[in-house]
């Protein structure tokens, strides 16, 4: 009963129009690894799948583990839920696993299944529980996808808005629509709810209840969200597990770190480490990010101001990381007494590019601050190739003898979409 009411929402979802992802192109359903996709709950993991299996025109399977009704089942009734599966959709060879990280000893069933040659495709929301078991009993035999929130491109998608027309009216329509993300944020439900407080907070609470405070045993759980929602409200800031421990009166700094650690693997922060040569500075004084700008103030008693710098820093990181995971890039923030860059891009040891962000740059002392960080950052890593992400300017500086561009967050995100469709086309071609 509960499998087959299962398939008809997944039947019902193939019937609505839905963005296509760029993630869609990484999913390999020939491959005989199974395909992992990660990242936080709601957005849009499930959909990219079912995406992917419906436009490959392959008969699958599918079962849904984040279903209440499944609590409690162990991976001795793994087997039974196959068996089910098979009277529902008959003979299959590729099977869709839903938030299968909810299963204890899920890894020995899916192997099971590679091992018969079977086509697995698998979603969660929590990093560690799903690689450290993938990387225990699937080594080899698993390729994993980060999926995040909408990015802008995909946004404008949904809404019907021109992203490569730049005639007066549809830059208009594109920074109108900007502006609109960057307040409402990418989660794909938030297109079509109309309390989207209510469905923020009820996200958050989700995963912090059911995705760490189950899984992890918070002892304390009440200061644990009070941490939680207190890091959603301040970041991007700079996180000292000492101090985080004295403010909420955990045992120790060892806490902290751990219960920061918590929130990174189930997708709620993003952690962004300090620029240095050096190992031991590169693992201290990490600066959180919440992992969509949704999260930061619209949850119940945030009592967060709609801090537009903060928001547009967020955004820049968001697609930073996409462009970087595809890349096989990393990306740094570089501060010491005399300044800060927000981003820093490197291959390796070698720095690529240089990003500040500010929302507005119209006063002469916001000018001077953001210009002087890019500055110190092109003395420190000698990168010439230095952008100052805006709202709205476009503008070219020279000053010191170095070359810095300016222009507006939505063009560069623009860009970025066009660059990875552009390498995606190349790299399908060959």
């Amino acid at each position: 009963m509960i499998l087959n009411d299962q398939k008809s929402e997944m039947e019902g979802w193939t019937d609505e129009f839905l963005c296509s992802r760029n993630e869609e192109s990484l999913v390999d359903l020939g491959s005989p690894q199974a395909q992992v996709v990660i990242g936080v709950r709601r957005c849009g993991k499930s959909t990219l799948c079912m995406q992917t299996l419906a436009g490959a025109g392959v008969k699958f399977a599918y079962a849904d583990f984040d279903d209440e009704r499944l609590d409690g089942l162990d991976t001795a009734q793994l087997n039974d839920v196959l068996e089910v599966l098979y009277k529902i959709y008959g003979s299959f060879q590729y099977i869709f696993l839903d938030e299968i990280q909810n299963i204890e000893g899920w890894p020995l069933f899916v192997n099971r299944l590679l091992r018969n040659k079977m086509h697995v495709v698998l979603t969660g929301s929590n990093a560690k529980l799903l690689s450290s078991d993938l990387a225990t009993h699937l080594t080899g035999r698993s390729s994993e996808i980060e999926l995040y929130p909408f990015s802008f491109v995909e946004y404008c998608k949904m809404k019907g808005v021109n992203t490569s027309s730049r005639t007066t009216k549809a830059i208009a329509e594109l920074r109108n629509c900007f502006d609109e993300y960057m307040k409402k944020g990418g989660f794909p439900e938030l297109m079509t709810v109309k309390n989207d407080r209510m469905y923020i907070s009820n996200l958050v609470n989700n995963i912090l209840k059911r995705d760490i405070e189950q899984r992890y045993k918070i002892t304390f759980p009440a200061q644990f969200e009070n941490m939680a929602n207190h890091l959603l409200n301040i970041s991007p800031a700079v996180v000292s597990a000492p101090d985080i421990a004295e403010q909420f009166s955990f045992k120790s700094a060892h806490t902290a770190r751990n219960y920061v650690s918590y929130l990174k693997q189930a997708y709620l922060l993003t952690g962004v480490k300090k620029y240095s040569p050096k190992s031991k500075l590169r693992v201290t004084q990490e600066k959180v990010y919440a992992v969509d700008v949704a999260l930061m103030n619209k949850r119940e008693n945030a009592f967060a101001g709609d801090n537009l710098g903060w928001r547009l820093e967020t955004i820049v990181l968001s697609h930073l990381l996409r462009k970087c995971k595809l890349e096989g890039w990393d990306v740094y923030y570089l501060k010491d007494r005399s300044g800060e860059c927000d981003f820093v891009v490197c291959d390796g040891n070698k720095v690529m590019q240089c990003i500040q962000v500010s929302y507005d740059i119209s006063s002469k002392k916001t000018r001077k601050r953001e210009i002087d960080g890019l500055l110190l950052a092109h003395r420190q890593t000698k990168c010439e190739n230095l952008l100052l992400l805006t709202d709205h300017v476009y503008e070219e500086v020279d000053k010191d003898g170095v070359h810095m561009v300016v222009k507006p967050v939505y063009e560069w995100c623009t860009e970025m979409a066009k660059e990875k469709y552009e390498k995606r086309q190349d790299t399908s071609s060959r």
